[in-house]
């Protein structure tokens, strides 16, 4: 059966509805207009030229450097003397040796790197003009598709990256015989690297990144029908084919963070032997499968507001139109984002790939902005903010695997740098793990690991996974927290324990106790004590916990009612900076909510003179903190100004260039308008029952839609729908017999899930079963 029959016929059979395309009337002049196709380890972006065709494509283990220990030999004697100059309030002195002395070695990262193009070119596409040109992303199949007309002859091409076959797809089909005629050559933009033939229908591209780096080989098989295909140094060459399937394979050296010894041409011709053995209908069906067992079970529909709906326009027609109108005139464009954003999770972080950096796994450059790393003082946990939330826990699990790996190498700094026990994460990452500050001053923030643990603690409240509480959660958590037992100093000013050094990111000076850190780790301490208190291990270090936590300083309320930024209230009004730091326990936190009014009400004033965003991903903070506040109108503002101000036309988002964490953050964040599950009958106890907020920032500009497949902190996943504002009904779905507390527009009401784990509720919460 041909490909495009095969994937027609899955799509009729379906049963979820299809989400609705990307797509574009002309094709991609530059990278950041192409297409992403991606299986987390693999990566392509599509731009869709019929005379000559580009695919740019990555693979997520190849990075500048080799194995190294960023710490500095002598850092450690160093850091007493920064913690008096600090004490002292010479601020200037302590940076001073901070860059001197205290500073990652070297001072920047790695670069995440390109991996190599496939050139095409299509003499026949030049007999004449084009015509009926569509090129799209079908998110539902994780598809990118080319269609267009020369003469008489349909040409279609399909580009997808398959997580069970470990492979890139390209398939070449026209509708009359023998009419595809092509060359295609594999290039590398690394000086290092060469092409060979290894059989008549497949070539192969090596090299090296730089001396005693990572090796990297990638390998392109054709199989066509009709015609004949022929393999020399300069490319392949398909002759009047009737059908073409290009299977593309990539791999590095890389075993681990410690290892390189790996062989990259080994890898490369077991994985395509492997797909080469299957036909093409069998990669597509399994491809299928795996995306959609993920993609469709979430889906959020909102109707439109008038007659003008936007969605018979290309996707590049309708971000440029917001720029003129606004979002409220084409409420689909914001499901589209939606959708887009669970897409490139799927796309860039699957079990076993590296976590999503801050290119996903799409990246062109030799020297990719702030190297294309991980950094982890928002961006890196941005990108997973919607994983849990959209039902893509699966997805989640790469970020964890780093996380085992910084426990290693962090270990290492915490001794080394600090004498301390556990383990400790500054504010980047890269693919050896580097954990010491790096950049500048404002690289001395030791609180990432804290962070990073949020995230383990986030994914057990989600699944109720006790064993992976048990076996990698709370480990993680309990060295963590070991490190800050050991490392808090008391500040002689006010007696509490706090940081020193450290950094409020990315603004002020180097400094003591910033609000943020304060945050982190009394997050940290509570949610391994209730781990501790769940799994019924290490009862006396958890009574530790609680009496440090008790010497931190409390919130801080400024002189103008605001949250104060640091242990001095010098925050100045209406700085509108991109970082939320102090914000942090009002999202993605939850120890700022309306049972404490005074500090709800402080950190409300603090969030209003933060003002809009600015680069992508500070709109993108910004739509859930005003969700949790309640105030839906201003998360719409800020997610309609980044779609019109930070949004590229293949709907990739900017922080000045391309950077994706905003499209993960403003997926997660549509999700926070629609669906809370945050706080809990009992704050601060594992005995309370979660708390499900349903449609709790809502905004004018969607009076009706459903969503369903949302999951919320218990193991619930729900259901909704609204019309002219309203809740029409919700459906829960969880454990037999699991009870929460729910609530929607002043009504709420304690439920129990029924024997069949569901739950059917009305407008006032009422069960309707």
């Amino acid at each position: 059966m041909r490909l495009p029959h095969l994937l027609a016929l899955l799509l009729c059979i379906a049963t979820a509805p299809a989400a609705e395309p990307l797509w574009y009337a002309q094709p991609a002049a530059q990278w950041t207009d192409a297409l992403p196709v991606g299986n987390g380890r693999l990566g392509a972006m599509v731009f869709g030229g019929t005379t000559e065709e580009r695919i740019q494509f990555n693979e997520d283990t190849l990075w500048k450097g080799h194995p190294h220990d960023y710490v500095r030999a002598d850092a450690h004697a160093y850091l007493e003397p920064i913690r008096q100059h600090l004490a002292q309030g010479d601020v200037e002195a302590a940076q001073q040796l901070a860059r001197a002395h205290f500073l990652g070695d070297p001072v920047r990262q790695k670069p995440y790197q390109p991996f190599g193009d496939l050139k095409f070119r299509f003499p026949g596409a030049a007999t004449g003009p084009v015509a009926d040109y569509r090129r799209e992303l079908d998110l539902d199949a994780a598809t990118a598709r080319v269609t267009y007309r020369v003469g008489d002859v349909t040409f279609r091409r399909e580009v997808f990256a398959s997580y069970p076959a470990n492979v890139i797809v390209i398939r070449l089909t026209a509708s009359q015989p023998g009419r595809l005629t092509f060359s295609v050559a594999m290039t590398s933009p690394h000086a290092d690297s060469t092409t060979r033939v290894v059989d008549p229908a497949t070539l192969a591209l090596a090299g090296q990144v730089e001396a005693g780096g990572l090796r990297f080989e990638s390998r392109l098989l054709a199989r066509a029908t009709g015609g004949k295909v022929a393999a020399t140094t300069a490319g392949l060459e398909v002759t009047a084919a009737d059908e073409v399937t290009l299977l593309l394979v990539a791999a590095t050296g890389f075993r681990n963070f410690q290892d390189i010894t790996a062989d990259p041409a080994a890898r490369c011709a077991e994985t395509l032997a492997r797909a080469a053995a299957q036909t093409d209908d069998a990669l597509v069906a399994a491809h299928l499968a795996d995306h959609r067992r993920l993609f469709r079970r979430v889906s959020l529909h909102l109707a439109p507001t008038g007659t003008d709906t936007g969605a018979p326009l290309p996707t590049d027609r309708r971000v440029a139109r917001l720029k003129r109108g606004g979002l409220a005139a084409d409420p689909g464009l914001a499901a589209l984002y939606f959708d887009y954003g669970r897409y490139l999770l799927i796309a860039s972080s699957r079990p076993g790939s590296q976590p999503a950096n801050l290119q996903g796994v799409w990246n062109e450059l030799l020297t990719p902005p702030w190297e294309g790393k991980w950094t982890t003082n928002i961006n890196v946990e941005m990108n997973y903010w919607p994983a849990e939330v959209t039902n893509l826990s699966e997805c989640h699990l790469p970020l964890f695997d780093l996380i085992d790996d910084l426990v290693i190498s962090g270990g290492r700094t915490a001794r080394r740098q600090y004498d301390a026990p556990g383990w400790v994460v500054h504010h980047n990452t890269d693919l050896w793990r580097g954990t010491a500050p790096l950049n500048n001053v404002d690289g001395v923030w030791p609180t990432g690991a804290a962070w990073l643990c949020h995230h383990l603690w986030e994914h057990f409240l989600f699944t109720g996974d006790r064993a992976f509480l048990a076996q990698r959660a709370y480990p993680a958590m309990k060295g963590a927290a070991e490190f800050f037992l050991h490392t808090l100093v008391k500040d002689a000013r006010t007696g509490w324990l706090v940081t020193s050094p450290s950094f409020s990111p990315e603004q002020g000076t180097l400094t003591v106790g910033p609000t943020m850190d304060i945050q982190l780790i009394r997050a940290l301490f509570v949610h391994t004590r209730e781990a501790a208190k769940l799994l019924a291990v290490d009862a006396d270090f958890a009574a530790q916990l609680v009496r440090t936590e008790a010497q931190l300083p409390p919130p801080l309320i400024g002189r103008r009612g605001q949250l104060q930024e640091w242990l001095e209230d010098i925050d100045q009004p209406y700085n509108a900076h991109r970082h939320l730091s102090p914000l942090w326990a009002l999202f993605p936190g939850a120890d700022i909510t309306p049972a404490d009014p005074k500090v709800f009400t402080a950190a409300k004033r603090l969030l209003d003179w933060r003002g809009d965003g600015s680069t992508g991903w500070s709109y993108a903070w910004r739509i859930p903190a005003w969700a949790r506040v309640g105030d839906g109108e201003f998360a719409f503002r800020q997610l309609a100004e980044m779609l019109a101000r930070k949004t590229l036309p293949n709907l990739f988002d900017l922080c000045g260039p391309f950077q994706i964490d905003g499209n993960f953050g403003g997926a997660a964040g549509i999700a926070e308008m629609l669906l809370q599950s945050h706080t809990r009958t009992e704050p601060g106890d594992v005995a309370g029952v979660p708390q499900l907020d349903f449609l709790p920032a809502l905004p004018k500009a969607w009076p009706e839609g459903s969503v369903t497949g949302l999951r919320a902190r218990g193991g619930f996943e729900v259901d909704l729908a609204w019309k002219a504002g309203v809740l029409t009904h919700a459906e829960i779905r969880g454990t037999s017999g699991a009870a929460c507390r729910v609530r929607c527009a002043g009504h709420s009401r304690d439920v129990q899930l029924a024997n069949t784990g569901t739950l059917r509720l009305g407008p006032d919460l009422a069960p309707t079963d």
